[in-house]
């Protein structure tokens, strides 16, 4: 197996190279990525040469234009999708709002339930909830309160009477962290008439999947925790975001792209994008012989962070199992889940946060708006959680930095 080669991959992030960064661990990564090179290249670039009106018939907004077409076109491809059926908005959450408005109308005219989870994050929950304040029927899929664990088995009765259109589940959670089967969910979802909206916030970081694979008629994630700008990215399904109305100008309601973008997107930040693509591509390069197919390269891309990850989270999930004042939040083996490690201590998680600050580990603490997960699990929110979260850039040193500093503040 090609093992990643980390000295390489933190060379493409200038934040590991800046005084008073780089003395720290980062451990907030769940919460916002460090950005690549090629994202801040493309960024500057674009502000400096290229901020104009795109498409016009001058250079400067030729391209312009040709940069965001690029990453649309580029990201899609690695996540298996049409170009049109990736769009770009503001963020995950103002994305899930107006899809759930589009989705409002269109269970108005047809009838129907959907159907949420109680892991969510609260973006990919509130607005399918407040559906119900139209009389549409919100049906929830509960977890184990002992272990966060969303099962399938728990979703079919819910489905079992054909009404449900929608079903609304996370990838996997921000607290919890455990990968959902996304692809066997999906199935059962369609196999009872239902489509199926992912919130991949959590997992894309890990690795772009491979949207057509999973099976999602909706996938979304957030650009800024994927080494990227801030920008929320949606895949729709060419099927589906047809059959849903409209929410953007009349006119461009023939574009898919366009129909749950009501706003003026943010040009810049949709041509930045195109850097997560340059990255991703450079990882596959640096680590692996040339491959054509956008989709390949993503795929291998993917299962080298993954690699990584597993390998260094395991250490700190064993050393947290171990102790006897906390509680350990979702799966203990890392290769279950995402490398986003929360636990509930036996005080006030925010004191912690602070004291592993002034030890270089940066992190943070709270209900990372995972209010109904934590809840459900009997976590008291005054307390909050502790959220340890890392990705391919963590080195194994930062790893043992941590515990060697838990050790010392716990």
């Amino acid at each position: 197996m090609t093992t990643l080669d980390l000295a390489y991959v933190r060379s493409q992030f200038p934040a590991f190279a800046v005084p008073g960064l780089a003395e720290q661990a980062f451990f907030e990564n769940a919460g916002g990525s460090y950005a690549c090179q090629p994202v801040i290249d493309r960024l500057t670039r674009f502000y400096r040469e290229r901020k104009v009106q795109p498409y016009a018939p001058y250079a400067a907004a030729q391209a312009g234009g040709a940069e965001m077409d690029e990453a649309r076109t580029r990201l899609a491809a690695m996540m298996g999708v049409k170009r049109q059926e990736l769009s770009f908005g503001p963020s995950t959450t103002a994305n899930t709002y107006v899809l759930a408005q589009a989705v409002r109308r269109w269970l108005t005219d047809k009838g129907g339930a959907i159907v949420v989870t109680n892991q969510d994050h609260e973006a990919n929950s509130g607005p399918w909830r407040r559906l119900a304040e139209d009389g549409i029927e919100v049906r929830e899929w509960q977890i184990d309160p002992a272990t966060g664990h969303l099962d399938p088995a728990r979703l079919k009765p819910l489905l079992a009477d054909g009404k449900v259109r929608l079903v609304c589940f996370p990838h996997c959670s921000n607290v919890v962290a455990e990968i959902n089967p996304v692809a066997e969910i999906a199935s059962t979802a369609h196999a009872a008439g239902a489509a199926v909206c992912v919130d991949g916030v959590s997992y894309a970081p890990h690795g772009l999947p491979n949207v057509a694979d999973l099976g999602a008629d909706i996938y979304l994630f957030s650009a800024y925790k994927v080494y990227g700008p801030h920008q929320g990215i949606m895949v729709i399904r060419e099927a589906f975001g047809f059959d849903l109305p409209n929410q953007g100008h009349y006119f461009n309601g023939d574009t898919l792209y366009k129909r749950f973008t009501p706003a003026g997107p943010d040009h810049a930040q949709i041509a930045a994008s195109a850097g997560m693509a340059d990255y991703f591509d450079a990882l596959n390069e640096r680590h692996f012989a040339p491959e054509p197919d956008a989709a390949k390269r993503g795929a291998a891309v993917h299962d080298l962070m993954r690699a990584h990850e597993i390998a260094i989270c395991q250490p700190l999930l064993d050393y947290l199992a171990a102790r006897n004042d906390l509680r350990l939040i979702g799966p203990r083996d890392a290769a279950r889940r995402a490398p986003t490690v929360a636990a509930a201590l036996d005080r006030a998680a925010e004191p912690v946060s602070e004291a592993l600050g002034r030890e270089g580990i940066n992190c943070w603490a709270g209900d990372f708006y995972a209010v109904r997960p934590l809840t459900a699990m009997g976590v008291d929110l005054d307390k909050g959680v502790l959220r340890l979260s890392m990705t391919h850039y963590t080195s194994p040193q930062d790893v043992s930095r941590l515990i060697a500093a838990l050790d010392r503040v716990l």
